[in-house]
């Protein structure tokens, strides 16, 4: 038996800009929507000033299971726009 976890494809993005590195983290963390995590928001400066600037990209939290014999079957009772993030044989 395997066990398949698979998740949204769903992606959110957000941009800010800041004077410093904490203050972009701050907005980045507070812009996450319900139900999603911060997975990632480069820092860039703006050019010709001290502005930073980033785009955060936040993934869903939702995961759920799926069961199959085998990888063939599991692949195809992945959800249509839901990823396979792991398999674990049982």
């Amino acid at each position: 038996m395997l066990i398949g976890m698979v998740r949204p494809r769903e992606t959110k993005t957000h941009d800010v800009t800041g004077a410093t590195l904490e203050d972009v983290h701050q907005q980045l963390v507070d812009a996450t929507p319900p139900g999603f995590v911060l997975a990632s928001g480069p820092v860039k400066m703006t050019a010709g000033t001290t502005t930073l600037a980033a785009t955060g990209t936040y993934l869903p939290t939702t995961v759920q299971e799926v069961e199959a014999d085998d990888m063939p079957t599991l692949r195809a009772k992945v959800p249509d726009g839901w990823m396979l993030l792991s398999v674990r044989r049982v």
